[in-house]
């Protein structure tokens, strides 16, 4: 069962910065939130098994090694077969427009990009998770 207001802070494949991350894993908990970090270089198997297990309402992906149309899609889909595919999932990193359109019809419900605020996130988050 899922906590409201707790989250999963993932980063996807090879990539090994993780300080925006972090910065944001730390933030996120700053404004109430519980937050889970799996830390870096993490499989789409690994963070769908860790939302599953840690009862998350929300998964943040933070991306930016350029593989986000391999890896996303991948993460959304080991979230389908353990159940999870109604969960929130939002993606951070340096993402064009246009993956991000299609990151979205595949069922991201939202991209933030460089110059993103945390406060930002945690309003968006409060209002989807209504918490």
């Amino acid at each position: 069962m899922a906590v409201k207001g707790k989250i999963l802070v993932a980063k996807l494949g090879l990539d090994g910065h993780d300080r925006g991350a972090k910065v944001l894993a730390r933030g996120l908990m700053e404004e109430g939130f519980q937050v889970i970090y799996t830390g870096i270089r993490k499989t789409p198997e690994q963070v769908a098994e860790a939302a599953l297990q840690e009862g998350v309402s929300a998964v943040l992906v933070s991306i930016l090694s350029g593989s986000h149309m391999y890896l996303v899609p991948r993460l959304l889909e080991e979230l389908r077969k353990r159940g999870l595919g109604d969960l929130p999932v939002l993606v951070g990193g340096i993402i064009p427009p246009d993956d991000a359109r299609k990151l979205k019809e595949m069922g991201v419900l939202e991209v933030f990009g460089p110059g993103s605020f945390i406060k930002d996130t945690a309003q968006f988050l409060r209002r989807i998770l209504n918490a």
